[in-house]
């Protein structure tokens, strides 16, 4: 398969899923009506930055897969993180169970640490590009927990 292929595939399954899932989630949003902790962006940032990420997923998956360094245990833990992230926002928005998302959070967040490992294990650049999801991740855990707590 030509590399542009790879890379146009690679990026568009997680902008896809996440698309799908702002779509599911948009009518349950309730972002803007609950008490935020200090440091909380406004909603409009929050499709911004989804992208960006999940554009760079799509870039690292595409340089392993290109390079032949793709094998099953990197697929499932790739995949299982995307399929995490996506329930997430279910769990938060729709059925409105903050505190199950937040350990929900927590679990994705191992899981991309495993994956960035395992990336980085086998192209450093692949992985790399994966650092602004965990630092991201971080964030969102103190502001789903922030949530938690104010709006008990």
């Amino acid at each position: 398969m030509n590399k542009i292929w790879v890379y146009i595939k690679s990026i568009a399954i997680p902008v896809i899923i996440g698309a799908i899932v702002g779509y599911v989630t948009m009518n349950f949003m309730d972002y803007g009506e609950l008490n935020q902790p200090p440091l909380a962006p406004p909603g409009w940032l929050f499709p911004v930055v989804w992208t960006i990420l999940y554009i760079l997923m799509g870039v690292s998956y595409a340089m392993l897969k290109i390079d032949g360094l793709m094998d099953d245990e990197l697929d499932s833990i790739y995949y299982l993180q995307l399929g995490v992230n996506a329930l997430w926002s279910i769990f938060f928005f729709i059925l409105k169970w903050r505190f199950f998302a937040f350990l929900w959070i927590i679990l994705l967040l191992v899981l991309v640490l495993k994956m960035i490992k395992l990336f980085y294990d086998r192209n450093r650049v692949a992985g790399l590009l994966q650092i602004p999801y965990l630092v991201w991740l971080v964030f969102a855990a103190y502001l789903n927990l922030g949530v938690y707590i104010l709006n008990r």
